[in-house]
């Protein structure tokens, strides 16, 4: 009896120093949402006006622009997949993969071959144990970006858009990220990058109208300077959604894990105080026997 005293002894101790663990994983968590959020906030508006101003150049003058212009066959498509560097974020990067696969599912049935650029160890990780290939990898820093990374990744994502299919270029360009709606609310969402498709709904809202511009110099080399840092942009912009995203997921995992500690905790000293109560019956009982017997003696 006495042993299996020691051994909820020994679970509750280990318990309780998993459950500090939780609750500090929660308290980090919780402090840098707050900064995650805020960048969230202070890059969607340069998001926004980069994209209106492209999306105004490219449907107010008539030019063919590789990058604004639809391709008749889309033959190749490549796809960068946002997830996290790290785990004990419940089902933040499993949601993420989820919604990725779904697109390479649509892609696949629409007769197009598919590129992958992935940004998180958890996506290299669920490639690498498929057996799947990819083009590049960036890891390090999901859950507090870096505009370098951004610019980095549209880059290679540009170059490979400008290539002919022949040598191994792509027609258009999917972000698959986690959109942040709420503490409680994340999204995994796909956005088409290029060639540029206006659909964000933070972007375009019912009744509003692009802006007149003039251009200098022509049309077409502002859009050679505009559309690279569009690209960097919308990606640093669905990068710092990921990482809100992700913070929340793991304030909201490491509560609960936290909480589920603090069940088994009581389950476990119940236990132990039933074993111990056990425990002192049984020697009160020997204890009355004994006397018993020496009395009859």
């Amino acid at each position: 009896m006495g042993a299996q005293i020691r051994v909820y002894r020994q679970k509750i101790a280990s318990t309780t120093s998993t459950r500090k663990i939780f609750k500090a994983m929660e308290l980090i968590a919780t402090s840098r949402i707050g900064k995650a959020r805020t960048r969230v906030a202070a890059a969607l508006p340069y998001a926004n006006a980069i994209t209106r101003a492209v999306s105004a150049v490219s449907s107010q003058s008539e030019i063919d622009h590789p990058l604004t212009t639809e391709h008749g066959e889309v033959r190749r498509a490549a796809v960068l997949v946002l997830t996290s560097d790290r785990g004990l974020a419940g089902s933040y990067s499993a949601s993420a993969l989820k919604q990725a696969e779904g697109l390479f599912e649509t892609l696949r049935s629409e007769g197009k071959e598919i590129q992958s650029y992935l940004l998180g160890r958890k996506a290299q990780s669920y490639f690498d144990f498929r057996g799947r290939g990819y083009e590049k990898v960036w890891t390090g820093g999901t859950d507090a970006p870096e505009f370098e990374t951004a610019r980095e990744v549209g880059e290679a994502l540009l170059a490979t858009f400008l290539k002919d299919y022949e040598e191994g270029g792509v027609d258009e360009i999917h972000v698959v990220y986690t959109k942040f709606r709420s503490m409680v609310v994340q999204e995994p969402s796909v956005m088409r990058l290029l060639p540029l498709e206006v659909v964000d709904e933070e972007v375009t809202q019912p009744g509003d109208l692009l802006p007149l511009y003039e251009y200098e110099p022509e049309p077409e080399q502002v859009l050679d300077a505009l559309l690279p840092r569009y690209i960097e942009s919308r990606i640093f912009a669905a990068m710092l959604q990921a990482a809100a995203s992700e913070l929340a997921a793991r304030q909201r995992a490491m509560k609960s894990a936290g909480d589920n500690a603090t069940e088994l905790i009581k389950k476990y000293t119940r236990l132990r105080n039933t074993a111990r109560q056990a425990e002192i019956t049984q020697e009160l009982s020997e204890i009355v026997a004994g006397a018993d017997a020496l009395n009859a003696s």
